[in-house]
């Protein structure tokens, strides 16, 4: 039985493994991408006006597969060949999509499947609500459809939050070290492991990531994300939740819930923003809580910093006020990010509309574009203006 210094030891080399071939893969795939004129090109939803690579995922997985893969025994650990077989699932159906676009039917088809290999195999499933509603022990008919709902819906946060430079990366990076921090007290190294090797990968990419960004992760690595946070998030709260844990939590279910926060609350309120006016929930607009900051002028890294800062003030308020129980928590958190988001929302100041946009290739590879533009301005404040002017 190795001591806990070497433990501690072999986890962060993990992360320096995980670093390092992330830090080394991603610019040869923007030298590739470039080659092959693999591009995001921007549009009227997206914050970015150039053509920038969207495979930054690869670095992603490859840094995170490498590493975890070295240090975690799968003899030991038996349920994680089933979390890499839902990763590999994730990752390649991510990167097709990043390549050759895929519909919305096809990608929650496989998010699905993944789901199914996590908790069918790899045994991660709701087993209780833990006091919220004054619900404890869940049947696994209720339990299962209840793990599904939240794999996907986590799935999906981190895919949509992925809209400006280094938030996505950002809020996954303290996400996972909050996590690894906890496993590994709680004598859970291989899952210690898995998070870091995920924040190795994550800390190399931003170094490409932040503004202005040379990369983007795109799908291939904002659903593997999405997937390995989902994995995280409910084993801490089963283990945590836990009164025989070696560091049991009050409110593991409101602490986990608060480490998710940012994208898990923005997904929600778009979602019932869409449904409410008749439209899809997976259809594209500019109502995310980081659009809603960039269109007050704010550059990206400072809405990043926000969104980083508004993450930790609510893991705050969920470990201060764990002591009132999940249902408070989990409250209290939901009704104080829908409150600052609904105002951010309805004092949203008037902003121009692009109406059409086009874009063309030209002789060096990069696309230019014209747009026509409406100022969102009401027939008496054009005729102020006239006045005035």
């Amino acid at each position: 039985m190795w001591g806990k210094p070497y433990r501690m030891l072999e986890i962060g080399i993990t992360a320096i493994i995980s670093f390092i071939v992330a830090f080394l893969a991603i610019p040869v795939i923007i030298l590739i991408a470039d080659k092959k004129k693999l591009y995001d090109v921007p549009d009227e939803r997206k914050v970015h006006s150039r053509t920038i690579a969207s495979l930054g995922g690869i670095g992603i997985f490859l840094g995170f597969i490498f590493s975890t893969l070295l240090c975690i025994s799968l003899s030991q650990n038996a349920e994680f060949q089933y979390f890499y077989a839902s990763a590999l699932t994730i990752f390649f159906i991510g990167l097709k999509d990043d390549i050759i676009a895929l519909s919305a039917t096809k990608k929650f088809i496989t998010q699905i499947i993944a789901a199914a290999i996590i908790i069918h195999l790899g045994g991660i499933q709701i087993e209780s609500m833990y006091g919220i509603g004054g619900i404890t022990q869940l049947s696994p008919t209720y339990g299962i459809p209840l793990t599904y709902f939240t794999i996907i819906l986590i799935i999906n946060a981190y895919n949509l939050i992925d809209g400006i430079d280094g938030l996505a990366g950002s809020l996954s990076l303290l996400a996972t070290l909050l996590f690894a921090t906890y496993f590994y007290y709680a004598g859970l190294h291989a899952y210690a492991a898995f998070a870091l090797g995920l924040a190795g990968s994550l800390i190399a990419f931003l170094i490409f990531n932040f503004q202005p960004a040379k990369i983007f992760m795109g799908d291939s690595g904002s659903l593997l994300i999405g997937m390995v946070m989902s994995i995280l998030v409910l084993k801490f709260i089963a283990v945590a939740g836990s009164p025989a844990a070696v560091v049991p939590m009050q409110s593991a279910v409101g602490i986990g819930i608060a480490v998710l926060i940012v994208p898990l609350v923005d997904t929600l309120r778009v979602f019932a923003i869409r449904m409410i006016k008749g439209r899809s929930p997976f259809s594209p607009d500019r109502n995310h809580v980081h659009h809603l900051l960039i269109d007050r002028g704010l550059r990206h890294s400072t809405v990043t910093f926000i969104c980083i800062l508004a993450n930790i003030t609510l893991i705050s308020f969920a470990y201060i006020f764990s002591f009132m129980g999940n249902s408070f928590v989990v409250i209290g958190l939901f009704t104080i990010s829908l409150i600052t988001m609904g105002i951010l929302y309805f004092t949203l100041p008037k902003r121009n509309m692009v109406i059409h946009r086009q874009y063309v290739i030209n002789q060096k590879g990069s696309f230019n574009h014209t747009s026509k533009v409406i100022d969102l301005k009401t027939k008496e404040e054009v005729i102020s203006e006239k006045l005035s002017g």
